[in-house]
């Protein structure tokens, strides 16, 4: 028997205090290539995208082996949506979003938590 090992967070990031969270493309992408690292995922690829105008923002999503890490912000609210999920048992999700929390500085956020683990023959 094959064991697969899927561990989803997903959730929100209310009123950051990282001014760069809103607009500022390249770092963003930073942010979630360091989230990628710590969660110990192999990245296959990076790609953003910048909204403009009042309720602009920034998407981000990271390719990994294991899955996907993906972060939107919008700048009207100060706030963000993400969405880690990572399968293997090398892989530890929570290490992602403590790497997001830091760098974004919310001051408060909700986590949601899917395993996605099954037994396989």
């Amino acid at each position: 028997m094959k064991k697969i090992v899927g561990k989803h967070l997903y959730g929100s990031m209310y009123d950051l205090k990282e001014e760069r969270a809103y607009e500022d493309q390249k770092f963003l992408e930073k942010i979630v290539i360091e989230s990628v690292k710590a969660a110990n995922a192999n990245l296959i690829e990076v790609k953003s995208w910048k909204m403009e105008g009042e309720k602009g923002g920034v998407s981000v999503i990271a390719l990994v082996s294991e899955s996907h890490i993906a972060i939107h912000t919008w700048k009207e609210y100060k706030y963000a949506t993400y969405d880690i999920y990572t399968c293997g048992d090398h892989t530890d999700p929570w290490k992602a979003l403590d790497v997001l929390k830091e760098m974004l500085k919310p001051s408060r956020w909700t986590v949601n938590y899917s395993d996605r683990s099954q037994i396989t023959i």
